[in-house]
C-alpha cells in the first residue's frame, strides 16, 4: 500500500478542523496535522499577506481520489490548493500504523 500526503491551505483552524475530523473519524486519512502560516500570493491582481493554516492528509493511494474529492467540495476557497506529495520511502512501523488507520 503506498502512501501520500494531499496539502491544502484554509483561512482559519475551523475550516480545517472540521472536516479533518470528519475524515479521521471516516478512515479516509489516517491523520491531518494542521498549523499556521504566512502566505503571499497573487488574487485577483492585487498582492496579498495574509494568515493561513496549512494541512498535510495523511493517506493511501486508495483513498487519495475521494480524499481530493472531498477537499474540492468542503472547502471554503474558490479556488483550493489540493496538491499530493509522493512518498518515496517512509518506516515500516509508521506505514502499518497508516494502512490500518485507512481501512
Amino acid at each position: 500500500m503506498k502512501p501520500i500526503i494531499i496539502i491544502s491551505t484554509y483561512p482559519n483552524k475551523n475550516s480545517i478542523t472540521k472536516i479533518a475530523n470528519v475524515l479521521v473519524k471516516n478512515k479516509i486519512v489516517a491523520c491531518v496535522n494542521i498549523t499556521k502560516i504566512s502566505s503571499i500570493y497573487s488574487w485577483q491582481g492585487k498582492i496579498k499577506n495574509t494568515s493561513e493554516y496549512i494541512a498535510l492528509f495523511k493517506t493511501t493511494q486508495k483513498n487519495k481520489k475521494v480524499l481530493k474529492e472531498k477537499i474540492k467540495v468542503t472547502h471554503p476557497y474558490k479556488v483550493p490548493e489540493i496538491a499530493e506529495i509522493t512518498i518515496t520511502s517512509i518506516n515500516k512501523s509508521y506505514l502499518k500504523w497508516l494502512v490500518e488507520s485507512t481501512n
